[in-house]
């Protein structure tokens, strides 16, 4: 029913399957950031601590019977070390950005949104037509001149901490404009969190900036903190309106209590931990600039390629020299890309082969 679309697709070059991937290759594709998706004894804790109750899955909505003390636990553990009113866990990032650009932008508002935000978010956008305006990445002047250009009852300004393709980091003037113009702020912090910050606590640790009411937080779980699901943070007003107003929260089952119980530990782990992560994440920033004379913030490293089947080759041959990268290719971003994450988990001399065998391909 779909063969000639299929067709399509690959004779583009974007084609796309599972694949269960050597386990043996050396990661430098996957987003656990912190290696902490290899540390077992930290899954050891998590397990243990899952052990002290008598039940051990959500079995139901947050808002029937199915918020457990291990979720209360770590959106407690969230609050203590950062300075926000309120928090609630979400089964997964691409359901957080639904519950909250669904549910907050009502009737008379608008939806000021970076032009690559999340697809989670983009697709979000579908369900609220006409109340959506996108302005240029990462660009304040594009967005302070669309909000002076509009009339709304609310304005709501949707950004990444780190955007998950590029690595570019938030400007801080769009921070600063938001709360100019009182702009409720909904910052994903998915690739930011765990990451950058003196405490590895994301963009607000970053810029060293007090949390304000009109802040919201989302951040996921599969990303540095080396589990699944995601958690929002706002004020006590918002997070009771999500409760009852986005459908993601009041109609899915409630998150994983495993899950959410391995990203306790390792939200502790990183925690206190943040002095030794930090100075490993500064050291792969150093061999990125010594190498390639690429500066980066995060660690994500996007090496742009001259076509889809370029990619696709350069990510075959460091295959076959053992290590995995992504092959990112359109949708996903405008121009294809070797998305390389020089994550902790593995070596500073596997960094260094992979970069030589990047820059020398590259110069062929």
């Amino acid at each position: 029913m779909y063969k000639s679309s299929l067709k399509a697709i690959q004779k583009s070059g974007r084609f796309r399957e599972r694949r269960v991937y050597n386990p043996n290759l050396i990661d430098f594709a996957s987003n656990d950031y912190l290696g902490l998706a290899s540390k077992y004894k930290l899954l050891d804790k998590a397990i243990k601590l899952i052990k002290n109750y008598n039940s051990y899955a959500p079995k139901s909505s947050m808002l029937v019977n199915g918020y457990h003390p291990i979720h209360k636990l770590f959106e407690d553990r969230l609050l203590e070390l950062q300075s926000f009113e309120n928090s609630i866990v979400v089964g997964s990032g691409f359901l957080a950005n639904i519950s909250l650009i669904e549910s907050l932008v009502r009737k008379n508002d608008i939806l000021f949104i970076d032009e690559e935000y999340h697809a989670s978010g983009i697709l979000a956008t579908k369900l609220i037509p006409n109340r959506v305006v996108y302005f240029k990445h990462n660009n304040p002047q594009d967005l302070e001149d669309k909000l002076k250009s509009y009339k709304y009852n609310r304005s709501l300004i949707a950004v990444e901490g780190v955007y998950s393709m590029s690595g570019n980091i938030c400007n801080r003037d769009i921070i600063d404009i938001a709360n100019r113009y009182n702009s409720i702020l909904i910052m994903d912090e998915a690739h930011s969190s765990g990451v950058i910050g003196k405490n590895l606590l994301g963009i607000f640790d970053y810029y060293n900036l007090p949390i304000r009411e009109n802040y919201i937080k989302m951040g996921t779980l599969g990303k540095a903190y080396g589990s699944y699901g995601a958690y929002i943070l706002a004020s006590n007003e918002i997070i009771s309106f999500l409760e009852n107003r986005a459908k993601p929260i009041i109609y899915s089952t409630a998150p994983s209590i495993l899950d959410i119980a391995l990203a306790l530990i390792n939200l502790d782990y990183i925690h206190q931990n943040r002095a030794k992560l930090s100075k490993k994440i500064k050291n792969r920033h150093k061999i990125i600039k010594d190498i390639l004379d690429i500066d980066i913030k995060s660690l994500i490293l996007p090496i742009p390629q001259n076509s889809n089947q370029d990619t696709i080759d350069t990510q075959k041959l460091l295959i076959d020299r053992g290590y995995i990268v992504g092959a990112i290719r359109q949708p996903t971003v405008q121009k294809p890309i070797l998305r390389v994450i020089p994550q902790i988990g593995s070596s500073k001399k596997d960094l260094i082969e992979i970069l030589k065998i990047i820059s020398y391909n590259n110069s062929k």
